[in-house]
């Protein structure tokens, strides 16, 4: 995807545009890596993350990980519900994180194959 996305932006006066899909997990990485957002590179491994954290799991691999989007997203939300010791905070329950930007954070992290 970041190759699909420096292209389009050394093209974009050519018209090189991303379907709705790519510009959502665009969106969805960029908020990942937001150090006032998501912030999840403070405390994961991210792939082309800078400077990441060692915290928390590397976040690879996803899908084998959760059986479902729907469970990444409760943990998203609000990670206490399933470890009441984890130091990730909620960042559905305590709004840091927008209903639509915690899916888009949720459909980037999900896309995390490798």
């Amino acid at each position: 995807m970041k190759t699909l996305l420096i292209f389009c932006l050394v093209l974009s006066l050519g018209g090189c545009t991303l379907t709705a899909k790519q510009q959502r997990l665009a969106t969805g990485k960029q908020l990942s890596f937001q150090r006032d957002k998501g912030n999840c590179l403070a405390c994961h491994i991210i792939e082309e993350g800078e400077d990441p954290g060692n915290i928390g799991p590397a976040l690879v691999d996803i899908q084998a990980k959760f059986n479902s989007k729907a469970q990444l997203k409760a943990v998203i939300w609000d990670a206490s519900q399933f470890n009441a010791q984890t130091s990730m905070p909620p960042f559905g329950k305590n709004k840091i994180l927008t209903p639509e930007e915690l899916d888009q954070v949720v459909d980037y992290i999900w896309s995390l194959t490798e």
